[in-house]
């Protein structure tokens, strides 16, 4: 294995592993083990496209189209502070016990429109990928080795979140640990909407 790849692969891993409002939304579907497979390639498949624009030399469209980042730094703002205040209010009602067949299942459709919802309008998706990465792997003589290292994380990242979550089903038997966990990422997708706005 080439510097290259394991590099991109150090650098991807350590972006994508800080909480965010993705990482939340995957750890909850896993949790109740609803469309894992599907939601996790799909954040992952999105985060490859996004590496490989960086890395063939998209990282200047900010710079290109100046309404670009504001559009999606409030778009973001917006769905993320509509998405922290519906978790706050599925805490407040009380918290549904991991239960298979009578907690009240998401669509795959309606899954898939918000996973794709928080990569997509999450400006800091395209700093992390499309520019920082994108710019880090001019450095290397071998991009595209640097690419699929970086890519080769997000994948790895993704799918055990989606499924390691499940050693911790035991603990979200009780209502209660549900009711924790939407006021953590109510906090969380508020908190980050509200970076966002400040920025």
């Amino acid at each position: 294995m080439s510097t290259s790849v394991i590099a991109g692969f150090a650098l991807g891993f350590s972006l994508i592993l800080a909480i965010g409002a993705q990482n939340a939304f995957v750890l909850r579907q896993g949790l109740r083990r609803e469309h894992v497979f599907v939601l996790c390639l799909t954040c992952a498949v999105s985060d490859a496209i996004l590496i490989a624009a960086g890395v063939a030399g998209f990282g200047s469209l900010a710079t290109a189209a100046p309404w670009f980042e504001p559009m999606m730094r409030y778009g973001g703002a917006l769905f993320l502070t509509w998405y922290g205040l519906r978790s706050l209010a599925s805490a407040w009602r009380g918290g549904a016990a991991l239960e298979v067949g009578e907690a009240k299942r998401t669509s795959l459709r309606a899954a898939l429109l918000t996973v794709l919802a928080f990569t997509w309008l999450n400006p800091h998706v395209y700093l992390d990928t499309v520019v920082l990465i994108g710019s880090i792997s001019a450095q290397y003589e071998d991009r595209m080795g640097f690419a699929i290292g970086a890519m080769f994380a997000s994948f790895v990242f993704f799918f055990s979140l989606g499924y390691g979550s499940r050693v911790l089903s035991p603990i979200f038997a009780r209502p209660r640990a549900w009711q924790v966990l939407d006021v953590l990422i109510g906090i969380v997708m508020l908190a980050i909407a509200w970076k966002l706005v400040a920025m």
